[in-house]
């Protein structure tokens, strides 16, 4: 049966990162990171449906093929089946979405999305122009305390190991996550946190003799502070404190890094709220997996590699016609005074089904946005900072 040739140089392009897959396997995942793009859905029925006809095979036997992706290798058929380790794939897919840069940094995100009320996935993502493609993450039965909370711990390691050493790294936590294990994990795992915290903790600057509510902190539009001390979440953890308020906020960002103070801004760790939207491209807004029938955590978590995939794609196309100049009768898809029309994987799940439209596999590149340069910040004394009227006594 002839191979339709927009498939196979798509299967190319994904086993170009997984050099190490046996042939069966990198033919599956590639299948399953294109067949979401043309259905708009991650099902196996709508993905082997909309698969079927382009080899001129029958959706019976898609499906079949498919299914053999994600089901372990002793209920495989025939001998010598092996499955897809989804942990091994940490490396390659990490390595694909940060390769080609000319600087060697990149910025990640913790969170966790869930899967209707069946799954949890904690997943470290690598933010990218408003949105963000999960690099390693682990899927977990949903609604079981404290189980996400040792594989979020994991995952920086797990990413340090896949990207190498030479880089310079961020890693964003949102406040739910918050905890002095994790911050010791991201710094641990080389990456330079910022660690989003609540407003009802402490903080105390080094020479302080008090705590203060870090809702203190920075509460007037414009204002800026950027100290070393200690926070108390509830365990004390010494690290240093940013926070800035913009106007027209609602809330100031207020987050723990490391040193330097002044190495990084705290309005930076915005870009965390990036890896929501890499989620929604995953479920309701993308692949529209939301609500999926899969129970089984192990299977699940061999599709999440190929729902990567199959996001990367429309990102890095997308991404490259923001920043590469086109043609004046092709709409400028770069955004303007920092906010985007269009998400970057609509863009690009758009530029992708017209070049399949026009008989091609369109390719992209993930050339990031420019580093946010860090802001000197000079300390202020406790009997300077309490005078201000503005703050309690």
């Amino acid at each position: 049966m002839p191979r339709h040739p927009r498939r196979s140089a798509w299967a190319d392009r994904v086993a170009t990162p997984f050099p190490e897959l046996p042939p069966a396997t990198a033919a599956a995942l590639a299948a399953w990171s294109f067949g979401p793009v043309l259905a708009r859905a991650w099902g196996l029925t709508a993905v082997a449906a909309h698969l079927a006809p382009l080899p001129g095979r029958s959706a019976n036997t898609t499906r079949r093929r498919l299914r053999e992706f994600y089901r372990p290798g002793a209920r495989k058929r025939g001998a010598s089946r092996t499955e897809l380790d989804p942990a091994a794939r940490c490396g390659p897919l990490v390595r694909w979405l940060t390769g080609g840069r000319v600087e060697r940094r990149v910025a990640g995100a913790l969170g966790a999305t869930r899967l209707g009320g069946r799954l949890t996935v904690p997943s470290a993502a690598v933010v990218y122009r408003g949105g963000a493609v999960p690099g390693a993450g682990a899927v977990l039965p949903a609604n079981t305390p404290g189980a996400r909370h040792p594989h979020g711990v994991a995952l920086p390691g797990r990413v340090r190991a896949a990207r190498g050493a030479g880089w310079q790294a961020v890693g964003f936590t949102d406040r739910g996550p918050g905890s002095p294990a994790l911050f010791r994990a991201i710094v641990g795992g080389g990456l330079h946190p910022l660690m989003r915290i609540e407003g009802g903790a402490k903080f105390r600057p080094d020479g302080w003799a008090r705590f203060c509510p870090v809702g203190w902190f920075a509460r007037r539009d414009g204002d800026r502070f950027a100290m070393a001390g200690t926070a108390d979440t509830g365990t004390r953890l010494r690290r240093p404190l940013l926070a800035r308020r913009v106007a027209g906020c609602a809330d100031p960002w207020r987050v723990l890094t490391d040193p330097p103070a002044a190495a990084a801004g705290p309005c930076g760790s915005a870009r965390r709220s990036w890896v929501e939207a890499g989620f929604k491209v995953l479920t309701s807004g993308g692949w529209n997996g939301q609500r999926p029938r899969m129970t089984a955590p192990a299977r699940a978590s061999r599709m999440w590699v190929a729902l990567a995939a199959a996001a990367a794609w429309p990102i890095e196309v997308g991404g490259r016609a923001e920043f590469e100049p086109r043609a004046g009768t092709v709409p400028r898809f770069r955004p303007a005074a920092g906010r985007r029309p269009h998400r970057v994987f609509r863009v690009g799940l758009g530029l992708t089904l017209a070049g399949l439209l026009a008989g091609a596999v369109r390719r992209g590149r993930l050339a990031p946005e420019p580093w946010p340069a860090p802001v000197p910040i000079p300390p202020v004394t406790e009997d300077e900072f309490l005078k201000r009227p503005t703050y309690p006594s």
